[in-house]
């Protein structure tokens, strides 16, 4: 599983002209799933997100995880983060797992993460052409992928 993580003072998610999902204060989360993923991938994935510490403190360090803010995530799956470019200019997507393999694995990336915070998250639709906004905190982006776990 490969993340992007972004603090954001607020995220939404727009499909078909309606917002599926909305947030303010939390992190915004574009997740992409392999077939070689598994359920200790979810765990240990969904552990480090909810327990990211960055968000500031009162002395203005990113010290702070999600729980201690009271903020929120917003989900979106997003196979292209798996994108060969390796190859000319076209990417190649063979990494990414199939919607059969790669829908059971984010239903259950979402209840996990939920376990994580204690609360529910908002999310997009998976597979569907979605309108992603943000307003980015910082900026503070940072990536994270399961196969190189540092």
């Amino acid at each position: 599983m490969r993340a992007v993580i972004q603090r954001v003072k607020e995220a939404s998610v727009e499909i078909e002209g309606q917002i599926k999902g909305k947030i303010g204060k939390g992190l915004l989360v574009l997740l992409g799933i392999e077939d070689a993923d598994t359920s200790e991938d979810i765990e240990w994935l969904s552990g480090k997100i909810a327990r990211l510490r960055i968000f500031d403190d009162e002395n203005g360090v990113m010290n702070l995880p999600l729980t201690e803010i009271d903020g929120n995530i917003l989900l979106i799956s997003q196979f292209t983060l798996h994108a060969s470019t390796k190859k000319g200019n076209r990417p190649s997507y063979i990494k990414a797992a199939k919607p059969e393999t790669a829908v059971p694995l984010y239903e259950k990336f979402i209840k996990q993460i939920e376990t994580e915070l204690g609360k529910p998250i908002e999310t997009g639709e998976f597979g569907a052409y979605m309108k992603v906004s943000l307003v980015n905190d910082g900026p503070v982006t940072i990536v994270i992928d399961t196969k190189n776990r540092e």
